[in-house]
């Protein structure tokens, strides 16, 4: 099953915002023996985040959905994965208790506390909008619930809510994936060799152990470094041992030189 990302939001797109959400979601996977197969990024445009939605609901991935899930105009998410779904939109009641229970602890600390029963406490509630049939996520930050809904886990797009939540549903939904399958990674930096030279090399490597994937990043240089290649294999951790010994065998038959990445 593979696992996916999307995030959401205009300021990201418009550099108003820089991501943070990519490099910490592979993180909190990495630390787990696990992986990110894909990631999407998309506006506050309804119709795009619902067909986006709408082709991730029919992948069967497990799908990670960052941002517009609050109250204001420019939020879509939650609708939109209710569109997806064809489903209708609902209150969630535990989601409701606990927005009620944080409007109450706020009050406590405000000079002119929400009315419960005027419109800013109702459009607060909004947030507990999902479609019918989620769950929720907890909000350790400020109680403010995600929800998830057929494999798919939505949160709000503040770093300092969104990730406690994405590992909360790791812990809780998918530890029996954690560290099943031993990975290696093994690399060389390769110095003033073209890629092409050695991409059939790469490829009877591949051939060979199937349980490997070579990887080859490479750099233009600059005036303090020379150009050069990132050269390496990663997978299953005995066929990348062989295959990597095979690769240093085939560069020094190149007379190329290299050294550990």
């Amino acid at each position: 099953m593979a696992i996916g990302l999307i995030i959401i939001g205009d300021e990201i797109l418009s550099g108003k915002r820089i991501d943070q959400h990519l490099p910490k979601v592979i993180e909190l996977l990495k630390e787990r023996g696990l992986s990110l197969d894909w990631a999407e990024y998309v506006g506050d445009d309804r119709a795009r985040i619902t067909a986006t939605l709408q082709r991730s609901f029919a992948s069967g991935d497990i799908v990670f959905s960052t941002g517009g899930i609050g109250a204001t105009p420019d939020d879509h998410t939650r609708q939109c994965a209710a569109a997806a779904l064809d489903l209708d939109i609902v209150l969630h009641p535990e989601a409701k208790a606990l927005i009620h229970q944080r409007i109450l602890e706020m009050n406590l600390t405000l000079d002119m506390p929400t009315a419960l029963d005027g419109p800013d406490y109702w459009r607060r509630l909004q947030m507990g909008e999902f479609p019918q049939g989620a769950a929720i996520i907890p909000n350790p930050f400020n109680k403010i619930p995600g929800f998830a809904i057929r494999e798919h886990y939505f949160v709000p797009g503040f770093p300092v809510m969104a990730w406690p939540m994405i590992a909360w549903v790791l812990d809780t939904y998918y530890a029996h994936l954690f560290h099943q399958q031993a990975k290696d990674e093994k690399a060389v930096v390769v110095f003033e060799v073209a890629e092409s030279s050695l991409t059939p090399m790469m490829e009877a490597l591949e051939l060979k152990y199937p349980l490997i994937k070579v990887f080859s990043l490479p750099s233009v240089g600059s005036e303090t470094v020379r150009r050069h290649i990132e050269l390496g294999v990663k997978g299953e951790p005995a066929q990348v041992a062989s295959a990597f010994a095979e690769m240093l065998l085939a560069l020094d038959q190149f007379h190329a030189e290299y050294s550990p990445a």
